[in-house]
C-alpha cells in the first residue's frame, strides 16, 4: 500500500499553475490499511490539501478522506491493534485515538470543564505515593490516617470510592473542583496540581486535529506553486500595510481559545499564553491567501511583571496551521512560531512574514528577537530540522558578534561548496545568542545587546546589597515607585495594585540609575495605570515613546 500512499502524496503536492490542470487525485485503499503509519501519511496529505487546496473539488475530497481515515483508526483501535505509531509528537492528534499526558492545572481544568465526556484521569504509571499523600488527604476524609504513616496506600481505590455512581472520568472533575474550592490562587493551585504528577487521558472527538475548523471566509483555491522562502521579504510585507484587524466579540474570543488550546493539547503541547488568554479584546487578522491570525492577551491575573504577552493561532482555509507566542517590551518582540508538522512544508516563510506584518501593525513592533531555544539552544529538533537557517534566510542576525561572523563564514561555505550541509555542533554555537530582525521604522541596534536576564541579575544583586529579604524588599520597591510616580497604594484597585507589584523592582532599578529629573513621574503612572488594564496594548505604546526609561531598560546587557 505504501506505492498508493505515495501516489496521493506527490499529486497533493502537484501545483502546475496554468500550465495544466492539477493531477488527479488517486484512490486511497484506507479501509484496506492496515499500518499506521500508512494511515497517518494518508491522513496529514489529506490534511495538507484541505489548507491548500489546488481545486474546490479538493475541499469535499480532502474532508471526505480525513473521514475515512478517522473511521479506519477507529475499526482498528476497537480491534486492539497496536497504533503506537500514531502517538508520536509529529503523528498525533488523529481522529479515534487518545492522548496521555501531564497536563497542567489549566489545561486540566479545561479538559475536565469543557470536555468532561472525553478527559479522564490515567492510572498507567501511577504517581509515587508520596506525591499523592501529600495532597489527596485534603479532600478525602480520613486518608491521612493512612497516608501520613503507610505505605502502599491504594490512593486510586479511595479516590474512585468518593465518585458518584458511574462517574467514568477517574476523579478528574472531583478533582479539579476540590482545588477551585481551595483557599488559593491559580499559581497555587497550579503548584499543588503539578506536584501530584497526574495523567489526564483525552479522546478529542471533533476537537482531533482531523476535524478541527475555525470559521473562515471564502476558500482560498490557487493550483499554482505555494509561496516559496526565496521570494518572501519580511520587510516587504511589513510595508504592504494591508493587514485588516478585527476586534472580537467576547463569544467569539472564548470560541478561539477553545480552538487554540485544543489545537496544541491534540499534539502534546500546552501554551501557557492559551491557558491564561483573555478572550476580552482578542482579535482576528486576515493575512491573505487563505491565512488567518487568531490573537488574544493575557488575563490580568496572568501577565508577565514586565512584557505584555499575547498567543497566537494561525488557520488556513479554516485548517489550524501554527501557533506562537509573543512578548512585547516597546517595540521589541520576542515571538516564538510554530509551524504544525503536517504544514512545515507550506509556506512557512510567508506565514512568518505576515505574521511579523501583523504584530507591527497591531503593537507598532520594530524590532524581533528569537529565542535561542527557537534555533537550537538545548532543542536538538531545532538542529535537527536547521532552524537557524530559516530564520538567518529571513534576514535576522545574530546578537552575538562572534556568531555573526561565524555565520558569515558559514554562509560563504554554503555559496561556494555546492551539498555543504552546517555540522550540528556549528549550529549549536549559532543558536547560542537571540536573533535580531528589525523592521521597517525602527532604530537599527537599539535592543541588539538587551537581556532580561542582566536586568534580573541587577535586581537580584540590588536585593542583596539592601540587606532586606525578599517580602520587605519588594515593599521597599512598590513603596518608592509609587511616591516617584505620585500613586497611593492604599486606593489602588486590585489590577493596579498588581501592575505596580510586577513593575517595581524594575522601575525601582531604573529610577536608581537615573538622574532625579529624567524620569516623568507621568510616565509611571502611565505605565502601571495601563499595565493593569482590561488590554496590556496601551503598555506597549506607552513603552514604545522615546524617554529615558525606555534607553535605560534596552541598556541592560549581559557583563562580559
Amino acid at each position: 500500500m505504501t506505492d498508493a500512499v505515495s501516489r496521493l502524496e506527490e499529486a497533493v503536492r502537484d501545483r502546475p499553475g496554468a500550465t495544466r490542470p492539477p493531477r488527479r487525485l488517486p484512490s486511497a485503499p484506507v479501509r484496506s490499511l492496515d499500518d499506521p503509519e500508512d494511515l497517518a501519511r494518508v491522513h496529514d496529505a489529506a490534511l495538507f490539501l484541505r489548507a491548500f487546496p489546488r481545486t474546490p473539488a479538493d475541499l469535499p475530497a480532502s474532508e471526505e478522506l480525513l473521514s475515512r481515515v478517522a473511521a479506519r483508526v477507529a475499526t482498528l483501535a476497537g480491534s486492539g491493534a497496536d497504533l503506537s505509531a500514531l502517538d508520536t509528537f509529529e503523528a498525533a492528534g488523529v481522529g479515534g485515538t487518545e492522548l496521555t499526558m501531564n497536563d497542567g492545572w489549566g489545561a486540566a481544568r479545561w479538559l475536565a470543564l469543557r470536555h468532561p465526556s472525553e478527559a479522564s484521569l490515567s492510572w498507567e504509571g501511577e504517581p509515587p505515593d508520596d506525591r499523592l499523600a501529600a495532597t489527596l488527604p485534603r479532600f478525602l476524609p480520613f486518608l491521612s490516617e493512612r497516608a501520613l504513616a503507610d505505605n502502599g496506600v491504594p490512593f486510586r481505590a479511595w479516590l474512585e470510592a468518593a465518585l458518584p455512581r458511574g462517574a467514568r472520568d477517574g476523579g478528574l472533575r472531583f478533582l479539579v473542583e476540590a482545588f477551585e474550592g481551595l483557599p488559593l490562587d491559580d499559581a497555587g493551585r497550579a503548584e499543588l496540581w503539578d506536584a501530584m504528577g497526574l495523567l489526564v487521558r483525552w479522546r478529542p472527538g471533533r476537537s482531533s486535529r482531523t476535524f478541527a475548523r475555525l470559521p473562515a471566509g471564502r476558500p482560498f483555491v490557487d493550483a499554482a506553486p505555494l509561496v516559496s522562502r526565496r521570494d518572501v521579504s519580511v520587510a516587504r510585507e511589513c510595508e504592504r500595510g494591508d493587514v485588516a484587524v478585527r476586534r472580537l466579540s467576547r463569544s467569539e474570543g472564548e470560541t478561539f481559545l477553545e480552538s487554540a488550546r485544543a489545537a496544541v493539547r491534540v499534539r502534546y503541547r500546552e501554551l501557557f499564553a492559551f491557558t491564561a488568554g483573555n478572550p476580552a479584546g482578542a482579535v482576528v487578522a486576515e493575512l491573505g491567501r487563505g491565512l488567518r491570525l487568531w490573537c488574544c492577551g493575557l488575563l490580568p491575573a496572568s501577565r508577565l511583571p514586565l512584557r505584555a504577552g499575547y498567543g497566537f493561532l494561525l488557520a488556513r482555509n479554516g485548517v489550524p496551521l501554527g501557533y506562537g507566542d509573543a512578548y512585547a517590551l516597546g517595540d521589541r518582540l520576542d515571538l516564538s512560531f510554530n509551524v504544525f508538522y503536517a504544514f512545515r512544508d507550506g509556506e512557512s516563510a510567508f506565514a512568518y512574514a505576515r505574521t511579523a506584518a501583523f504584530f507591527h501593525r497591531f503593537l507598532g513592533t520594530r524590532t524581533l528577537s528569537v529565542d535561542p531555544y527557537q534555533v537550537g539552544a538545548h532543542n536538538e529538533e531545532a538542529i535537527a530540522s536547521g532552524a537557524f537557517w530559516f530564520y538567518r534566510k529571513l534576514g535576522f542576525r545574530s546578537s552575538d558578534g562572534a556568531a555573526e561572523a561565524l555565520a558569515r563564514r558559514e554562509e560563504a561555505r554554503v555559496l561556494s561548496r555546492p551539498g555543504y550541509r552546517t555540522q550540528a555542533s556549528t549550529l549549536r554555537r549559532l543558536s547560542a545568542a537571540p536573533l535580531l530582525l528589525d523592521l521597517p521604522g525602527g532604530e537599527a541596534g537599539r535592543w541588539d545587546r538587551f537581556s532580561l536576564d542582566a536586568l534580573g541579575l541587577a535586581i537580584q544583586r540590588r536585593m542583596e546589597a539592601s540587606r532586606l529579604g525578599p517580602r520587605r524588599f519588594q515593599e521597599a520597591c512598590e513603596r518608592r515607585v509609587a511616591r516617584a510616580a505620585g500613586l497611593d497604594r492604599t486606593r489602588l484597585p486590585h489590577r493596579l495594585s498588581a501592575a505596580l507589584r510586577g513593575l517595581a523592582p524594575v522601575l525601582d532599578l531604573l529610577l536608581a540609575r537615573s538622574s532625579a529629573r529624567a524620569v516623568e513621574p507621568r510616565l509611571l503612572r502611565d505605565l502601571v495605570r495601563a499595565k493593569g488594564a482590561a488590554s496590556e496594548a496601551g503598555y506597549v505604546k506607552a513603552l514604545r515613546r522615546p524617554s529615558p526609561l525606555r534607553d535605560l531598560l534596552a541598556s541592560f546587557r549581559p557583563r562580559p
